[in-house]
């Protein structure tokens, strides 16, 4: 257990600037004191001492915001950032490395007793206030961005980010064997990628635009033809005869390549 704590204080040390001190970590940090509670819980979980294990997990949550089932298993060097509000149920699962932020719920949608929370494989950063909910697997290194829903399956390195959650392209070399897992993580779980479905709706958004301004220059090209008509009708009746019908021919001409730049 104390070698546990060791690598949870260090983990902090080494993933939020913020921290100065092992000291500092051990009186000031919330999500170690949580860890500190779950140990204990877990414990009397495991001994079927199951009130006594929920009333330290009580006592968990009233002092550092964050509730913690008993039955819950949390892996090593798992860090909770903030943790104000971090729901973790039951059968979730949470697995070494992984960083949680506040607000944060491992939830689930149904009411047996069988699995029925998420498992966090190893890596995963979950950004604040997003919700995973159900008993599915977040594969290992991937990122949950902030306030999403995640409610299916994300695959290993993935990002996920939404409501529901979508899967994103992710270019990062992080994975869970990378030496430097433990610091590239994005902290708020922002992908350098862009959203797809924002591409597609601003390739529709410029796509309207350009078909409005060929419109315009259709209407402005019909207007043009129509005044090209009169005067054309006009010459015809000023100057009937072979002079002024080549005359018409060649403004025809004329007119129809004006008519072309105009469309274009």
């Amino acid at each position: 257990m104390f070698e546990r704590l060791r690598e949870s204080v260090q983990t902090v040390l080494e993933k939020d600037p913020a921290a100065r001190s092992k000291l500092e970590v051990l009186l000031c940090y919330p999500g170690i004191h949580a860890l500190i509670f779950h140990a204990f819980a877990s414990r009397l979980w495991q001994w079927q001492w199951t009130t006594a294990a929920r009333f330290v997990s009580h006592l968990g949550r009233m002092l550092t915001g964050i509730e913690i089932h008993p039955g819950a298993r949390l892996g090593r060097r798992v860090f909770i950032d903030h943790g104000m509000g971090v729901v973790i149920g039951e059968t979730a699962e949470v697995g070494d490395d992984c960083t949680i932020y506040h607000g944060v719920t491992l939830g689930g949608v149904a009411l047996n007793q069988g699995k029925r929370h998420p498992t966090l494989e190893a890596g995963v950063v979950v950004g604040a206030g997003a919700k995973i909910l159900g008993p599915f697997v977040v594969g290992a290194a991937a990122r949950i961005g902030s306030n999403s829903v995640v409610v299916k399956t994300v695959p290993p390195g993935a990002t996920a980010v939404g409501i529901p959650a979508r899967i994103l392209v992710d270019d990062s070399p992080l994975t869970a064997t990378n030496p430097q897992a433990r610091s590239a993580f994005s902290a708020y779980a922002i992908s350098r990628g862009d959203d797809p479905l924002s591409l597609v709706i601003h390739e529709l958004i410029d796509h309207v635009a350009a078909q409005d301004r060929r419109i315009d220059n259709l209407q402005k090209a019909l207007a043009q033809a129509s005044a090209i008509s009169q005067h054309q009708d006009n010459a015809k009746l000023i100057r009937p005869d072979d002079e002024g019908t080549d005359a018409v021919l060649q403004a025809d001409k004329l007119d129809a390549t004006r008519l072309n730049q105009l469309v274009d």
